[in-house]
């Protein structure tokens, strides 16, 4: 068992048992480990011990977080809403890809992808000269999936492998390289996705807002189903941080690739913001 699946069972048992709040020795004897040994592959992993992880979990930590977003809300518009931003701290440009390039189905486009390793499981990551046009976490349906998709959306692109093209955004993603610049993806979407994905690049790690929330920031109060399904349909994941979207109630809702990798998420996300230097 790989150490993100240890630790993954372990986010699921803390979170399905939060209310209990069960102690350190027997969530590292659910995993099999020594309470020591557990705590510190935990804290290694995730950079907060189980036991602050399980006070994240909570939903009165989540609503706390929904309350400090109101701000937000008033200067999103000025931060997130125009294709030339830099949003989220200077490290994301979304371009949406035109129409024209739509209908030419990637003619001429060259595409390179590769499976990395992740703190949250393997990636699927598709790399346009242009940013990243598609990631994705690989479950049961392995790579070919991805792979199949990704040509059915660009049918007429130059696919092939390359492990190498894709490794400095990983390794900005996750904070072990600083990046040169701003990562920039190149999505297909309509114009209310975009809309809808480039308010998501405005909500800081280790923050969260609600659909409704969402909703209003870009204009459409009364749109929070339409939000939320072009949330479902983001194609970039973690850099597009939908996963930092939640209920009003504070429950976390569905996430495409697993709620219980969303918990990890959000959690990894705080952890990091507490340990940010001030």
């Amino acid at each position: 068992m790989s150490d993100y699946d240890r630790i993954a069972d372990a986010i699921e048992f803390i979170a399905s048992r939060a209310r209990c709040q069960p102690a350190l020795e027997e969530i590292a004897a659910h995993v099999h480990l020594s309470p020591f040994h557990f705590q510190r592959l935990f804290s290694r992993w995730a950079g907060i011990t189980p036991k602050r992880f399980l006070q994240v979990l909570t939903l009165e930590h989540a609503k706390r977080l929904l309350g400090e977003q109101r701000p937000l809300l008033e200067v999103s518009g000025r931060v997130g809403l125009s294709s030339g931003s830099r949003l989220y701290d200077h490290f994301v440009h979304l371009e949406a890809i035109t129409p024209g390039d739509y209908k030419r189905g990637g003619a001429g486009l060259k595409i390179e992808y590769s499976i990395h390793a992740t703190p949250f499981g393997d990636a699927f990551v598709a790399l346009t000269p242009r940013g990243v046009c598609n990631l994705a976490f690989v479950g049961h349906e392995g790579c070919d999936a991805h792979l199949s998709a990704l040509r059915r959306q660009w049918p007429y692109a130059e696919i092939r492998e390359n492990p190498a093209s894709a490794l400095p955004i990983v390794a900005a993603m996750f904070g072990r390289r600083k990046p040169d610049g701003p990562l920039s993806l190149y999505v297909s979407g309509t114009n209310f996705q975009t809309n809808v994905w480039r308010a998501l690049l405005a909500i800081p790690p280790g923050s969260v807002m609600s659909y409704t929330q969402v909703a209003s920031a870009v204009g459409r109060p009364h749109a929070a189903r339409s939000v939320a399904r072009a949330i479902g349909a983001n194609p970039v994941a973690l850099l597009i941080p939908c996963h930092r979207v939640i209920r009003q109630s504070g429950e976390l809702a569905g996430y495409r690739w697993g709620e219980n990798r969303k918990r990890a998420m959000l959690a990894w996300e705080a952890a990091r913001r507490e340990n940010a230097p001030r």
